[in-house]
């Protein structure tokens, strides 16, 4: 299961009352560490110079890469967790998540990162298996 969602959430679910605030709270309980990975690149990107921040570290264990697998793979865990922070998160592999700025999208640094080439130039043995 992806998500751990309170009886009170999953009523309001059904009754089609979801809102943006509620959903993630319930990603960020369920998936703490990929919360923390895409808050950390958020925050990265706000706090820096550069045209986007990237997370390199690989999770500590196969719980907290399913975690971010989870979240990534997700199109509403993921868009909730943009809107959230207001970036445009790009993935490659197991753990290279990125936080773009929303401007960033269609440009030359963005269309480089999620490229074919990029993906196939970020490949290594020991992320074969992950």
């Amino acid at each position: 299961m992806s998500l751990d969602v309170p009886t009170a959430i999953l009523e309001r679910a059904e009754r089609g009352e979801v809102d943006d605030a509620d959903f993630v709270e319930v990603v960020r309980d369920s998936l703490p560490y990929a919360w923390e990975v895409v808050s950390r690149v958020a925050a990265d990107l706000r706090s820096g110079t550069e045209e986007y921040a990237d997370n390199t570290i690989a999770p500590p264990d196969d719980v907290a890469r399913g975690q971010l697998l989870r979240a990534m793979a997700s199109d509403a865990i993921r868009g909730g967790l943009e809107r959230h922070f207001g970036v445009k998160l790009a993935f490659q592999n197991c753990h290279r998540v990125a936080a773009f700025p929303l401007a960033a999208v269609g440009g030359d640094t963005y269309s480089t990162f999620i490229s074919t080439r990029a993906q196939l130039l970020n490949q290594s043995p020991e992320l074969r298996n992950c």
